[in-house]
């Protein structure tokens, strides 16, 4: 309390370590390395103190497009708003799409802490408060270690460091005024992730390119290195006589065009299709089986057996399942769940099947949603005149009749009866409750 009554946080409190963790397996460079901060355990308690505070005072005109750090929000959401509107775009007569992933070089180390705490008090924070987080950024003692060996110490004045709770926090705050200024783009944001989508119509990028300039002079007058080596793009054109797409240029430098990329944790594709992501999905999932057989041959009881395969592998066969299983194909599907399959085999005991795990997340994702007002896409969960039905969303395309809210609206239209759904309502938690396999 004293600290945050004089704004000053005491100098053994700000000592850092920096421990460098390889990016790859076989690092090559400084670049691949990532320079992660040890922090005094009390003080990383204090600032999740400080973190819950300033998510409680943080006004609704927050960038409602940053999924990070907000009630009832998650990578899923982020992903599903990102979809949902390239596939309504695409729905339409000569469209397209070019999806650009930013990558940001050492995104937390290039923080100017005076200007962050000049947005932070734009924002409305408390100016005592603001002046805490300035003298909790500024004068650091840093010191690296590598091995056994650690270097000298110096005092920073710059950045936030990588591994401290506040740290995220502070991008997505720093980064609240990064929107765009064409209604024909969209910037998904999820802390330091930011996908540019741009919606072409008539051939005319114009809108799109002047875009992607004024995001690279945002980035510069905020002290942020775009890194376009690691920065990719996706167009995905469903026309059948698309022609040939001009590269597209940052600083004077081409942004590579892929066919897919990973976005959020999940395989993007020019196609929009999951099959890239199901087969690493099945990869990563199998490889785990190896260790639930290991354990069956140590003779480990079922519940031992259960609790693995629901943290190492259902857990990587459900992530984002609200946003996929739903729009992946029969083939897909079948080959995620003859996993499930195999492990019950191993267990001895029925699992749930990633269809119930499916349809349980997708009811309670699009409840907590349509019961959001604050969500950018709640409007879609608009009660018809009787109050008894949700509006149906229109679409041409399979694509879009498969993506997440059209499949959640039909899912909650399909209940026996419609909870109500205020037009305005508390932001409580959303929680899934596991199913549990009977016998266990």
């Amino acid at each position: 309390m004293i600290s945050l009554n004089q704004a000053v946080v005491p100098t053994c409190f700000k000592a850092t370590t920096i421990i460098p963790v390889p990016k790859k397996s076989s690092p090559s460079c400084f670049n691949d390395y990532r320079p992660v901060a040890l922090t005094p355990i009390l003080m990383k308690c204090f600032e999740r103190l400080v973190m819950q505070h300033i998510k409680s005072v943080l006004p609704p005109s927050l960038d409602p497009f940053q999924f990070a750090y907000r009630p009832n929000r998650s990578t899923d959401d982020a992903i599903s708003t990102a979809l949902h509107s390239a596939l309504t775009h695409l729905d339409k007569k000569d469209s397209y799409v070019r999806m650009l992933f930013i990558d940001f070089s050492s995104a937390f180390n290039t923080i100017i802490s005076q200007q962050l705490t000049q947005k932070l008090v734009q924002l409305g924070l408390n100016t005592s408060l603001c002046n805490w987080l300035l003298d909790f950024l500024t004068g650091r003692p840093q010191a690296v270690r590598v091995g056994s060996n650690t270097s000298s110490t110096i005092i920073l004045n710059t950045g936030a460091p990588q591994g401290c709770v506040l740290s995220p926090l502070l991008f997505t705050l720093l980064t609240h005024d990064c929107t765009p200024s064409h209604s024909s783009n969209l910037f998904i944001k999820f802390a330091d992730d930011t996908t540019v989508v741009g919606l072409i119509s008539k051939r005319d990028e114009a809108d799109y390119r002047s875009e992607v300039s004024r995001l690279a002079v945002w980035c510069r007058d905020n002290n942020l290195s775009l890194n376009v080596e690691k920065t990719k793009e996706i167009v995905v054109d469903f026309r059948r006589a698309h022609t040939q797409h001009a590269p597209l240029t940052i600083n004077g430098a081409s942004v590579e065009r892929v066919s897919s990329t990973k976005f959020l944790g999940v395989h993007i594709t020019e196609d929009l299709s999951w099959t890239n992501n199901t087969s690493a999905l099945a990869k990563k999932s199998q490889q785990r089986l190896y260790f639930l057989r290991k354990l069956r041959r140590a003779r480990a009881p079922a519940p031992i057996m259960y609790t693995f395969y629901r943290g190492t592998i259902e857990s990587i066969l459900t992530s984002c399942i609200t946003v996929r299983f739903g729009a992946c194909n029969a083939s897909c599907q079948k080959t995620l769940q003859r996993i499930v399959k195999a492990a019950e085999r191993i267990i001895g005991v029925p699992l749930p099947s990633l269809q119930d795990i499916y349809s349980i997340r997708l009811t309670k994702k699009a409840l907590c949603i349509a019961a959001d007002p604050s969500h950018p896409v709640q409007s879609f969960f608009s009660l018809l005149p009787s109050g008894r039905r949700l509006r149906g969303l229109q679409a041409r395309t399979s694509g879009l009749k498969d993506s997440f809210f059209h499949q959640a609206v039909r899912k909650l239209n399909s209940l026996p009866a419609l909870p109500p759904l205020p037009s305005s309502a508390p932001q409580t938690s959303c929680t899934v409750t596991p199913i549990r396999p009977s016998g266990s």
